[in-house]
């Protein structure tokens, strides 16, 4: 079942002790910076797939207040600027926020800000202009280079900043982003978990093993559901072989119907499925 958000704090005053590191003053917003400095990767296009996902939420077409963040967007302004594109095309008045940890990176990308998208010193505080909440927090590749006892902690932060009905998108992908996935959060916890594949070449989607949330990426054992999850998939995938004759996108499509037929619950429509994603609720991949 989902976490409520007082759980996920509850959770996280119980790991405090295991990140003492974990803040630092940051004396333009005022307060502490939440989090550390990481590898900062970041290249062009590389988060392409989930921002697709992020354009397709509901919560951006309701908002009065269409305000996205990108957290930790790394080592130059590409991706809050491609985030900003994409969202645009649905939303023309977004405004997103390039959030770092690193005051260089930030410099650096103010050097490309521009009408409706910015850049802002801070970390899971989200800082925002006073009263601002953020209708979406894409966050990739940041949790991933702390430590699980770390991510409830970081969660609730992040939760708390975001507007009534927001979400939270956390995850991971590779290099090139081909191979992806996230968790989509609200104010009562996680709600899905995504996985998002380049299918041209794919031989197996287990492949996403690698590149788990740190909320999972070390509970792919035996027991565990996401292992399970991962099992399911990669049999009906290969089930499904023949298929690849007509389109690798009508394989993954038989691939999540055989998904859903077994019981898994199986979120999105063929639309999405054709795009090499699969999203299912929470409750059937969280830890144990």
């Amino acid at each position: 079942m989902a976490a409520s958000l007082a759980e996920l704090r509850g959770l996280a005053t119980r790991s405090i002790q295991a990140s003492m590191s974990y803040g630092h003053e940051n004396r333009e917003n005022g307060g502490m910076v939440e989090g550390r400095v990481t590898r900062g990767t970041t290249g062009v296009n590389r988060l392409r797939r989930v921002d697709r996902w992020i354009a397709t939420l509901p919560v951006l077409r309701r908002t009065d207040d269409p305000l996205v963040v990108d957290l930790g967007f790394g080592a130059s302004a590409t991706t809050a600027l491609e985030l900003h594109d994409r969202v645009a095309k649905i939303r023309p008045d977004v405004e997103v926020v390039g959030i770092e940890i690193d005051p260089d990176r930030v410099a650096r990308a103010a050097l490309e800000a521009r009408p409706g998208v910015s850049f802002r010193l801070g970390g899971f505080e989200i800082p925002l202009p006073t009263g601002r909440r953020a209708t979406v927090i894409r966050a990739l590749n940041v949790l991933r280079q702390y430590d699980e006892s770390e991510v409830a902690r970081a969660w609730a932060t992040m939760l708390a900043r975001l507007q009534p009905g927001g979400i939270l998108v956390e995850g991971t992908c590779n290099e090139i982003g081909r191979v992806c996935s996230w968790v989509a959060l609200d104010a009562s916890g996680p709600q899905s978990f995504t996985v998002s594949l380049r299918l041209d070449g794919l031989d197996v989607p287990s492949i996403v093993a690698e590149r788990l949330p740190k909320v999972l990426i070390h509970r792919n054992v035996p027991g565990e559901r996401i292992h399970e999850f991962l099992k399911s998939l990669d049999r009906h995938w290969q089930v499904n072989a023949p298929l690849s004759v007509f389109a690798a996108s009508q394989r993954w499509i038989a691939t999540v119907e055989g998904m859903r037929a077994d019981g898994w619950p199986v979120l999105g429509t063929r639309a999405r499925w054709r795009l090499g994603e699969l999203t299912v609720a929470w409750s059937s991949v969280a830890p144990g």
